[in-house]
């Protein structure tokens, strides 16, 4: 028995990895070094990149030392760091536990795992395992071996005070991607101890699992093992990814909350560093809420304001029967372009004095911007007051350029997912009761009608971008499609709209009517809602009423089925097949679509292209003209 491989002192050092886009420290960090502390006499804290002073006056708190470089080599640069801040120190210590900041954790209790691994013989151990795989997924040839996952790995003082340990870290260069940390650290440094004769073991083996890679593909059941620790990337992993695995990150999710671990932190973080709709998908930030209220605390009421903007008044009444669906009582407060409308809309209120708790009608400056100038320059008051928890913001809408049908069902899409009945607007509203995180609610995208499937940016993704920069939104964009309240009719809190409330913004930024078109500001702020809260920590749902999901389902099942004969293997083989053609508009694909439109020029005519003498794609008249939705 070598006394090396025991901590038999229980003196341990933790260096732990940190970055932050923003430069700040995240709630789930702090809450996992908290949870180390009792575990470790010293911690050292190594971020890459900048640090704010809210960050470092965290970390002070939980931490003995704060080392700060640059975001160059990955975690493993950043343990290489703090070994040479240690120094000759490191040979006071029991073990040196090197780990980073891509889990959360306690999900379960830290103490079981130390005992237990305590008690081992060994030189080093991890969390977990990675099997050997041939070929190697990276090269598509030879063998990676099987090696611990290098998230946590913890070397006793047999391997810490020897020359190979030394020698390693002497050698380890800033790595600049991904799968050279994975091939050239990660695989190599378990095989390389395991080759000189040190014992190298996982406190939850995979061998033990039905996958591969339990971290991923098993997180639930590494929680039922009693695994401390939640690794952040099947929760933000390529949603088609996860659905060929089987993978319910929902699940996972209510396998977390039956733990005393606060599930809400998770969703914060994750709310602010990943794109609102991977975050959507994956964890099935979805609701099909029923129409008799089961859910609502009556008992705990919110302050809720009800915002309409009125273009057409003949809708009035049909918007004010919609409101009326609030549980409890609610301020009114009517926006639209002109004191003849006004007259009208006051009209029509004076006959229902129960339309609010108070009514008021605000005539605008200008029309310009509709009803996002509406809210954001005329209502800012408003939603700055701190007076509510909860607005409604609506809009009459009629849709009359894209003909009546299709008109009518995107109307019906937004009005009866958001306020379909009294029972079901009450469990929509026990929705923010139950999650104090959940910033904003409307209803799923729209696609029947329209073409807004794989085209959800048009051309608002350059100007979207730029405005996330002024107002200091750093949520990562997603890559097709945003998520957005199309149609822009929405439940939330005015707190998780705070970075649009705050703006100054007015009516000359919209432009005149012409400037009412994608690209122009209305349409990029239509997109922005969820982005805003969520860099505040907010996250999204949509909703639906059972009809509607009926009829979304089956017609986006049908078009699948039919999109997807097209091309073989699984819905990430076709993802990626297609993605490498390039986007519409660009690349090898928009070639080829030139290419396919010059030899067939009734094709392209039929669906309203056409090709100019300097080979330009050129729109023209069509019946089967795409519509964008307003």
């Amino acid at each position: 028995m070598n006394p090396e491989r025991f901590p038999l002192d229980g003196k341990r050092v933790v260096s732990y990895a940190i970055w932050d886009r923003r430069g700040g420290v995240e709630d789930y960090v702090i809450i996992a070094l908290e949870a180390l502390r009792p575990h470790a006499e010293r911690i050292v804290a190594v971020v890459n990149g900048p640090l704010d002073d809210s960050g470092r006056s965290a970390l002070e708190r939980v931490v003995d030392d704060i080392i700060v470089r640059p975001n160059v080599g990955f975690d493993i640069a950043a343990h290489r760091d703090a070994l040479d801040h240690l120094g000759e120190t490191l040979e006071t210590y029991d073990e040196v536990l090197l780990c980073n900041d891509t889990w959360f954790a306690p999900v379960r209790p830290f103490a079981p795992i130390f005992e237990r691994m305590d008690a081992e013989e060994l030189d080093l151990w991890g969390m977990t395992d990675h099997p050997r795989l041939e070929p190697n997924p990276f090269t598509g040839s030879g063998v990676l071996q099987e090696h611990l996952q290098s998230f946590w790995i913890a070397a006793r003082r047999s391997v810490h005070q020897s020359a190979l340990w030394h020698d390693y870290w002497a050698g380890v260069p800033d790595f600049e991607t991904y799968e050279d940390a994975v091939q050239r650290h990660e695989v190599l440094f378990t095989q390389l101890f395991r080759e000189h004769g040190f014992v190298a073991r996982a406190a939850f083996p995979h061998t033990e699992f039905p996958s591969d890679h339990p971290a991923l593909f098993n997180a639930d059941l590494l929680l039922d093992a009693g695994c401390p620790l939640l690794k952040r990337r099947p929760l933000f992993h390529f949603p088609p990814f996860l659905g060929r695995h089987g993978v319910i990150d929902k699940w996972t999710i209510e396998k977390v909350a039956e733990g005393d671990y606060p599930v809400e932190v998770i969703l914060r973080n994750l709310s602010r560093n990943v794109e609102p709709r991977v975050m959507n998908t994956n964890l099935a930030l979805h609701d099909v809420l029923p129409e008799t209220d089961v859910s609502y605390d009556a008992a705990a009421p919110l302050r809720i304001v009800a915002v309409l903007h009125i273009f057409y008044v003949e809708m009035t009444n049909d918007m004010i029967d919609l409101v009326g669906a609030l549980p409890g009582s609610y301020d009114l407060v009517v926006t639209t372009p002109d004191e003849e409308r006004a007259a009208a809309i006051e009209s029509i209120l004076a006959e229902r004095p129960r339309a609010g708790r108070t009514t008021t009608v605000r005539v605008l400056a200008s029309n310009d911007g509709r009803d996002q100038s509406a809210f954001l320059v005329a209502c800012r008051d408003i939603l700055l007051s701190g007076n509510y928890d909860l607005v409604v913001k609506l809009h009459s809408k009629k849709t009359p350029q894209d003909g009546f049908a299709v008109g009518r069902h995107f109307a019906s899409q937004q009005f009866t997912n958001l306020l379909n009945s009294p029972g079901y607007a009450a469990n929509l509203v026990s929705l923010f009761q139950r999650e104090p995180g959940l910033g904003i609610v409307y209803p799923p995208m729209i696609h029947i009608g329209y073409p807004t499937m794989g085209r959800g940016w048009w051309s608002n993704k350059p100007g979207f971008a730029e405005w996330c920069e002024k107002l200091g939104i750093r949520v990562p964009l997603d890559e097709i499609s945003p998520l957005a309240p199309y149609g822009s009719m929405y439940v939330a809190r005015p707190e998780a709209l705070r970075l649009l409330a705050q703006h100054e913004w007015s009516f000359d930024d919209f432009g005149g009517s012409d400037a009412y078109r994608d690209g122009g500001l209305a349409h990029i702020l239509e997109r922005m809602p969820s982005y805003a809260a969520a860099e505040l920590g907010y996250h999204t749902r949509t909703v639906s009423t059972a009809e509607y999901l009926s009829l979304s389902h089956t017609s986006m099942e049908f078009n699948l089925d039919q999109m997807s004969a097209t091309t073989q293997g699984d819905l990430v083989d076709r993802v990626l097949l297609i993605k490498q053609a390039g986007y519409v508009g660009e690349g090898r694909l928009r070639d080829f679509v030139r290419m396919y439109f010059s030899l067939h020029p009734r094709v392209g005519q039929r669906l309203g292209w056409t090709i100019d003498p300097q080979n330009r794609f050129v729109r023209i008249a069509s019946r089967l003209r795409p519509r964008r939705p307003r």
